[in-house]
């Protein structure tokens, strides 16, 4: 059979069963992306992240296509350009196997468009820098790569890197890049960034520097002014108060989406204020997750074309007219605070937004009394879990102002730590906690807000509540066999009626589908 068929047909037949449409996608996931449930092997609901989604998106489909090749000699000889197509290593000694490969049959690295390589030990392995020549040579044969993924420290081993990436071919075709580096590379990343001019989308990773951090100094790439007129999505990460400050005076004409993670870091917090004064303007997705309070108001005013924004609902909000140096200041110090602004009604803007469909909530670890975190500080500091709740509350409210937010459809819970711990509790802890979700779900419905959690699904439904059926496990897990064959469903005279039913609601979902934009932003 396979010589009935013409090779452009059964190429897209291979297509189709690789599946690759998502791994190829040149944005890469946020904090707003979902996460789904999955099943360990004790049989106990976990959360699953999205960026081991995609992981394992990428072994099935490396066993799809190893499958295809394996079948008869001219699957083989179709089926071999997709296998390398995407190269997924979660152990990088693979890579000296895969150089020699590519040494045997230097074909193959062209039809390479995307490397991801994962995190693969526990700091006591080997590191990046021991495979460093093996990738050097890898990068060098794939003169097509799209997609270079290496979220794992890269150390010294980025400035080879960097050096390779800029040769004529990536210099073209390189659109998606994700880096982890110390900071005392900075200079390097802007030099690798200056040659990549077509780059959609960067996810940057910054660790703290391995050198003293007076003694780093960026030299002549701090006179640099990069133009990136096709970047669309920038993520920053970690201690990347420099890079942001550089990156405040470069030419980003396509910026549309921004992410900001901070980590747990307190101190030398970056300027995002002045970022957004430079590149606000044509934002369409704006996720700000950080431990220090910023100026919702100021940055609010600097993206009027938000469609989506993410922030901190622990975050201290002053009430409007109060100077905008209070949102900044350390929510640990509340000896000089005003008692009445702690009961005056909060604003999250200074004027309505007209754009912002979708909100994002990082935070929210003390809301509902549930995890490790809760009982610790609740324990350990109870007026701060008090004054952090306050704040939720009263940051929920203005959220949910319709002279705010008019167009405002959903609130998303943002943490997978929060809903794993809701799971594992059950729901909310009885008392104030539960009637906090209660009054947050009440205020939504009232005002026509879908409330979610990171899933994408409703707050308060968890798994175990939805029974076992499609709640996101089912693309990942295979079901055990024989389940469910005690009790085979009983055969009906009839079951026409059943089917128009289902098809009507399957044409009614469809409908809204296309009327609803989805709530992930497309980068």
């Amino acid at each position: 059979m396979a010589d009935r068929l013409p090779p452009e047909l059964w190429s897209y037949i291979f297509d189709l069963a690789a599946d690759e449409d998502v791994i190829f996608r040149p944005g890469l996931p946020t904090s707003i992306t979902q996460t789904t449930w999955f099943r360990d092997v004790l049989g106990k609901w976990k959360v699953r992240i999205p960026q081991d989604d995609i992981n394992i998106i990428q072994r099935r489909s490396y066993a799809t296509k190893k499958a295809i090749i394996r079948t008869c000699k001219r699957w083989r000889q179709l089926g071999t350009e997709f296998l390398v197509r995407c190269l997924f290593f979660d152990n990088p000694t693979k890579l000296r196997d895969l150089r020699s490969i590519l040494d045997r049959d230097p074909s193959l690295g062209w039809w390479v468009r995307r490397l991801h390589i994962t995190h693969f030990s526990n700091g006591r392995g080997p590191t990046m820098n021991d495979f460093e020549e093996p990738l050097l040579a890898v990068l060098a044969q794939t003169p097509n790569l799209e997609i270079f993924v290496v979220d794992w420290p890269m150390s010294t081993a980025f400035g080879a890197i960097a050096d390779t990436l800029g040769s004529e071919s990536h210099r073209h075709n390189l659109h998606t890049v994700y880096w982890h580096v110390p900071a005392e590379l900075l200079s390097k990343v802007i030099w690798a960034l200056e040659s990549l001019p077509n780059l959609v989308s960067v996810h940057l990773t910054f660790d703290e520097a391995l050198k003293e951090p007076d003694t780093i100094t960026l030299g002549s790439a701090e006179s640099v002014k990069l133009t990136l007129p096709n970047l669309q999505q920038l993520f920053l990460k970690g201690l990347c108060q420099e890079f942001m400050e550089q990156a405040a005076g470069w030419d980003l004409p396509m910026l549309r989406s921004f992410s900001f993670d901070f980590g747990a870091n307190r101190h030398d917090l970056p300027d995002v204020v002045g970022f957004l004064a430079q590149h606000g303007d044509t934002l369409l997705f704006l996720d700000l997750n950080c431990v220090p309070a910023l100026d919702v108001r100021r940055i609010l005013d600097l993206c009027p074309l938000l469609t989506t924004f993410c922030f901190n609902l622990d975050w201290k909000v002053p009430p409007a007219g109060t100077p905008a140096t209070a949102a900044a200041a350390d929510d640990d110090d509340n000896a000089n605070a005003n008692p009445e602004d702690e009961f005056a009604p909060v604003s999250l803007t200074n004027r309505p937004h007209s754009y912002i469909q979708h909100i994002g909530l990082h935070g929210c670890t003390y809301a509902f009394g549930v995890g490790y975190a809760c009982e610790y500080m609740f324990s350990a500091d109870p007026l701060r879990t008090l004054l952090i709740q306050r704040s939720n509350d009263a940051n929920f409210r203005a959220l949910l102002s319709r002279e705010t937010f008019p167009k405002l459809e959903r609130v998303r819970m943002l943490s997978p730590v929060l809903l794993q711990a809701l799971n594992d509790a059950n729901g909310p802890q009885e008392g104030e906690c539960f009637k906090r979700w209660e009054r947050w779900w009440d205020a939504c419905h009232s005002s026509g807000v879908r409330l979610e959690d990171c899933s994408g699904g409703q707050l308060g439904d968890l798994p175990h509540d939805l029974g076992d059926e499609g709640y996101g496990s089912e693309d990942w897990e295979e079901e055990e066999e024989g389940e469910g064959e005690e009790n085979p469903p009983q055969r009906r005279a009839s079951n026409i009626a059943e089917l128009r039913e289902l098809l009507e609601e399957c044409r009614r979902m469809s409908a809204e589908a296309q009327r609803e934009p989805p709530f992930l932003f497309p980068y």
